[in-house]
């Protein structure tokens, strides 16, 4: 019902999509809206272009919370605030407010894209815990893929590869960890340096002043 004073009811779609900027970086959404609205009695020019800017903008502090892949759930919480009030607007009244959001071929390729990247990453995250953390799983592994007797050249090259992770694990992973601690707070590339050195000489002089790699060269 409309009273005698009230102008009439206006509908206004967009004429082309809108961006929203999802928090996923570089996919927006693609937004179209269908608007029914009621101006005031002041009227001002382009008012339709005013409603489209405020509802939009009103939009895109919702959508820049959600992530690309949650498009139904973003959508469902876009229209939940777009049917709020619309409080201090002297210009129109909303009456009803409706978004549908999309991606473009190109988002959803690189949304695809970015989803298997981050699958990967976190496989090989899963694999350098559970699997190459523990050498020995390298060979069990290999056997499980391929049941069967392995040919000798591939068990003992699975041997020293195992072999050599846990070497490096022993070894060079405590000594690396000890040089981060040592060069700790040193910024400077000349004391990092001078660090360097006196760790070499401390490690020569409990070989018996000769450095490990000169001393297995020399044999």
């Amino acid at each position: 019902m409309r009273w005698p004073w009230q102008r009439a009811e206006r509908t206004t779609t967009c004429p082309l999509p809108r961006l929203l900027a999802t928090a996923t970086p570089g996919i927006p959404f693609e937004a179209v809206y269908t608007l029914r609205w009621r101006p005031t009695l002041r009227l001002r020019p382009n008012l339709d272009d005013l409603v489209r800017a405020d509802v939009h903008q009103k939009a895109a502090a919702t959508a820049a919370r959600w992530d690309a892949a949650d498009l139904p759930a973003a959508q469902d919480a876009l229209n939940a605030a777009l049917g709020a009030s619309h409080e201090g607007n002297r210009r129109y009244r909303i009456l009803a407010a409706q978004v549908v959001l999309r991606l473009s071929p190109e988002s959803r390729e690189r949304l695809a894209q970015r989803t298997a990247d981050t699958e990967r990453v976190r496989r090989l995250q899963f694999l350098k815990t559970h699997l190459y953390d523990h050498p020995g799983l390298v060979v069990l592994d290999r056997l499980e893929r391929h049941p069967g007797r392995l040919p000798d050249e591939e068990t003992a090259a699975l041997q020293r590869l195992a072999r050599t992770i846990k070497g490096c694990d022993q070894w060079w992973y405590p000594l690396l960890e000890q040089w981060e601690q040592l060069g700790d707070g040193l910024s400077d590339a000349d004391k990092q340096q001078r660090a360097m050195l006196a760790l070499l000489n401390s490690v020569a002089a409990l070989n018996g002043g000769t450095p490990p790699a000169a001393q297995a060269h020399a044999n």
